[in-house]
């Protein structure tokens, strides 16, 4: 099965009021890294996504997709 991961970190952190600073020392990252997530171009680790929903308060498959 092949596909890329698409995200709505973007959405979610807009709904939190968080900017992507906010939300990498949420979850002990860096801004840049969040940014990478975002714009598609590092997918994140199992650890990294599941902390990114816990802050969010909801699951991995709703901020994380594959798109086909």
């Amino acid at each position: 099965m092949e596909g890329k991961i698409k995200n709505h970190i973007k959405v979610w952190r807009a709904k939190k009021d968080m900017t992507q600073a906010d939300l990498a020392k949420a979850i002990g990252s860096s801004r840049q890294a969040i940014n990478a997530i975002e714009k598609g171009k590092y997918v994140p680790s199992t650890l990294l996504a599941l902390k990114i929903a816990e802050v969010f308060t909801t699951t991995v498959e709703e901020i994380f997709e594959i798109e086909q």
